[in-house]
């Protein structure tokens, strides 16, 4: 059964080989497959944050360090964090109609904490300016990331002359004849410069190591510790810079940023989950989950699981999709898998033959035409797809076997108002009584027998499949010459877990 919160009894078999429940999976319209959490590549759309809802860009983000430059968290809880108002006296102590003078601060709903109890001050306007404590390793940071990027920019630089080395001796005329930046520079009386960051990078100064300790004062050892005083693990790594001991030098934290993401198949590159830009809604511009196309199997019911004789299970099936679909239960063939990988296999390393042996075909060098390309990108590979999971065996053992039934069974289309219908309707479809045991607008529920293998010891897990082949509507891969949904049939291998035996 597919629970929200539980054991997973019911799995799908993705296309990569992995079980996955129903809910963990997409089913992409376009390549007509399931996909799971690994078939698809996640693309950040926008960041935004989560409490003032403020779409924010990516080079500002980054600036800022993926925090909000206005929204401030607790830094006892995590929780964000309220402004709160408090009065202080009067503006004119003459006047008896002069308003309350009125200060802001900041209050934590969820465990108490406020910034007075820090030492805050108060401030006049409840938009900002709330004091932050300064790194006293400030200067240290800026010295190394200054350092580092004179030498990642040296190192660039000493490969652009590498380049320029291979192509000859002279690369352009005006290296020929002398008449270059720096030949004009001194010509003119100008002194030659270079840029401050292409000097030769300066070391920063390494940190020394000591022996020297501070001893600890005698009230850890004389004094009992609170607890309630320390900070936490999480407390200190929320501020990294200073990682205060005790809760008095706890500071409000500025709140991390979110993002909505959006999931692309890696085979076809479509989208499959695709969220609204607008921070504040919820809704999807793409929404392909698998709960939304696929029938959803639960397991009802499991008869005595004794070895050497049939086990009678009950299974329901569930219509999600507005067409109308016919299920037929079929074998569970793990060899066909097996092949499948096998065929893939094959054919990635043809393809990467077929790349090196036009690689080996062209020419090292071409003669230079007038409007023909540069030989060095003729030579370049062609574009590689984005990367691809490579299928896999299935590695779920299967301990029994599923009597397959001869009949077929319909699935009626998906009706919200018949889910507070009484009424029992059938849609007058003619069942077979041996299969279907009960109809109820797009639900059905069948029952199977299942025959456990010989040599299977009491306590252990029974395991069985089969392979559901429905009739899937594609509305969105149409054919234009008619314009008519095309139906095409889709099979998913299906695992059971019914229990020890």
């Amino acid at each position: 059964m597919s629970y929200i919160t539980g054991p997973e009894y019911v799995r799908y078999a993705c296309t990569c080989g992995l079980l996955k429940s129903l809910p963990n999976l997409y089913f992409c319209r376009h390549c007509s497959q399931l996909r799971c959490g690994f078939c698809v590549c996640p693309e950040v759309d926008s960041i935004f944050c989560g409490k003032c809802s403020e779409n924010i860009p990516s080079a500002e983000a980054k600036v800022k360090k993926n925090k909000c430059a206005n929204c401030l968290i607790c830094p006892s809880c995590q929780q964000d964090l309220s402004t709160r108002i408090a009065s202080k006296g009067v503006v004119n102590p003459d006047d008896s109609k002069s308003p309350a003078k009125k200060t802001y601060y900041l209050s934590c709903y969820f465990c108490g904490w406020n910034s007075r109890d820090v030492g805050i001050p108060d401030q006049t306007s409840p938009t900002g300016g709330w004091p932050e404590r300064e790194n006293v390793h400030s200067n240290r940071l800026q010295e190394l990331l200054d350092s580092y990027k004179q030498i990642m920019l040296s190192q660039k630089q000493q490969k652009e002359n590498d380049k320029k080395k291979k192509f000859g001796k002279f690369v352009s005329y005006t290296d020929r004849t002398g008449i270059t930046a720096s030949a004009l520079r001194k010509r003119i009386g100008i002194p030659d410069i270079p840029h401050a960051m292409l000097r030769k990078p300066k070391l920063p100064e390494s940190s020394t190591a000591t022996t020297e300790v501070e001893e600890l004062p005698d009230k850890f050892f004389t004094q009992e510790i609170d607890l309630l005083e320390v900070t936490t693990i999480e407390q200190r790594l929320l501020q990294p810079e200073s990682q205060p001991v005790t809760v008095d030098k706890l500071f409000p934290a500025h709140k991390q940023l979110s993002i909505k993401k959006s999931l692309r198949c890696r085979h076809c590159e479509r989208n499959v989950s695709k969220p609204e830009y607008n921070p504040n809604s919820i809704k999807f511009k793409i929404q392909l989950f698998a709960y939304y196309h696929i029938p959803e199997v639960r397991l009802v019911k499991v008869g005595d699981l004794k070895r050497g004789q049939p086990c009678e299970i009950i299974i329901k099936f569930t219509n999600p999709t507005q067409h109308q679909t016919t299920i037929t239960i079929l074998n569970l063939d793990l060899a066909e898998q097996e092949r499948y990988v096998e065929e893939q296999q094959m054919m990635d390393i043809s393809e990467n033959l077929e790349v090196l042996s036009l690689q080996f075909k062209q020419p090292t060098s071409l003669p230079s035409l007038p409007g023909s390309q540069p030989s060095s990108l003729l030579s370049l590979p062609p574009r590689q797809p984005h990367l691809t999971i490579k299928s896999r065996k299935i590695k779920q053992t299967v301990n029994s076997t599923v009597e397959i039934p001869q009949s077929v069974f319909i699935l009626p289309p998906r009706d919200d108002a018949a889910e507070y219908d009484d009424s029992n309707d059938t849609h007058n479809i003619e069942d077979d009584s041996n299969l279907v045991i009960w109809r109820k607008s797009n639900k059905v529920c069948i029952k199977l027998l299942v025959n456990i293998h010989e040599g299977e010891t009491i306590g252990e897990e029974v395991f069985c499949g089969f392979t559901m082949d429905h009739v899937y509507t594609n509305i969105i891969a149409a054919n234009f010459e008619n314009k008519q949904p095309q139906k095409l049939n889709h099979k998913v291998r299906i695992f059971l877990n019914l229990g020890k035996m």
